[in-house]
């Protein structure tokens, strides 16, 4: 899958990355591929909860050097 908009909450910690993850999603339409990428530990457990909450798919996720990397499938428009 080609990712098609990607978001930088590298350096921010909760709620910073949900909220702005929150946001991004509201703007992007069915079909479109969202990379997050952050650092803070939580959003391990904070993201998925809101993606699911959200009506999105979460089809991967990765850790890289304390980087967390999390790939969402825009599955409705907000």
């Amino acid at each position: 899958m080609q990712v098609t908009h990607q978001l930088n909450v590298l350096g921010y910690l909760c709620p910073i990355p949900v909220a702005e993850a929150k946001k991004a999603l509201r703007e992007l339409t069915t079909g479109h591929i969202l990379e997050i990428i952050a650092d803070d530990p939580e959003t391990q457990h904070d993201l998925p909860l809101l993606i699911d909450r959200t009506g999105h798919e979460l089809i991967e996720t990765r850790e890289e050097a304390g980087e967390f990397f999390f790939l969402v499938k825009v599955l409705q428009d907000d």
